[in-house]
């Protein structure tokens, strides 16, 4: 085998060592929908394990709402930006006796949905 076969050879070996399966792109729509919903559970005062059960069930974590806090109001600061396979959400929270906060969310859409607190 000449050297230039050889390098054909392990370029086709190699063409499929992309690492494994590779997430759908975020839907943004649906995932704004998704943080609506699931800060108005908050805002409701609903517990936020009830989001696990509900149709379609969001998989949410937000450390505030976990230790107790109560959201008054929220605000979008903007639509979003997509990053990898989530949504990348800056969000202004009124929560009380604590005062504003200003805080990014992470959605995703594939599979199931989530919600998260980016760790800024």
């Amino acid at each position: 085998m000449t050297i230039r076969h050889w390098f054909w050879v392990v370029g086709l070996a190699c063409a499929g060592c992309g690492g494994g399966p590779v997430a759908s792109p975020v839907n943004a729509d649906l995932a704004r929908e998704t943080l609506r919903t699931t800060l108005d559970a908050w805002k409701e005062g609903r517990a936020i394990g009830t989001l696990v059960s509900q149709s379609p069930s969001i998989v949410a974590q937000d450390f505030d709402w976990m230790a107790g806090a109560k959201l008054e109001s929220y605000e979008f600061v903007n639509d979003g930006v997509p990053q990898d396979a989530n949504l990348r959400v800056p969000v202004r929270l009124k929560l009380k006796d604590k005062g504003l906060k200003s805080v990014s969310y992470l959605v995703g859409t594939d599979i199931k949905l989530t919600v998260f607190r980016a760790m800024e």
